[in-house]
């Protein structure tokens, strides 16, 4: 089970974009990178289609972060936490905040 999922909301600890908060967007390479909303932005530039409409120009793209630049967001303590895995009495498998003590909410969809 990894800590780290899509959705979960998280806080950069490392880098240019220390202290910025995002959404995980996806998980690449096994959880070792991630594309959070937000964090991360390089300029690229676009060539110009004109059969799609697509305009040319410089445009921000999102790049993956490394996995241990960043903490889960803890909303109870309102800081990054770490988090561990936790087995159910009914052999659910659940992550928690290390910090808190309490249940990481998982995002549906």
């Amino acid at each position: 089970m990894n800590k780290i999922k899509k959705g979960d909301m998280v806080i950069v600890i490392a880098g240019k974009d220390k202290g910025k908060k995002g959404t995980v967007q996806s998980v690449i390479a096994g959880g070792d990178s991630l594309i959070v909303e937000g964090i991360n932005l390089a300029k690229k530039a676009v060539k110009a289609n004109p059969n799609t409409g697509d305009r040319g120009g410089i445009v921000d793209k999102t790049m993956p972060i490394h996995s241990s630049n960043v903490m889960v967001f803890d909303p109870t303590t309102q800081k990054g936490s770490r988090v561990g895995i936790r087995t159910l009495k009914d052999g659910q498998r659940v992550r928690y905040f290390k910090g808190s003590d309490e249940l990481v909410q998982e995002v549906k969809g």
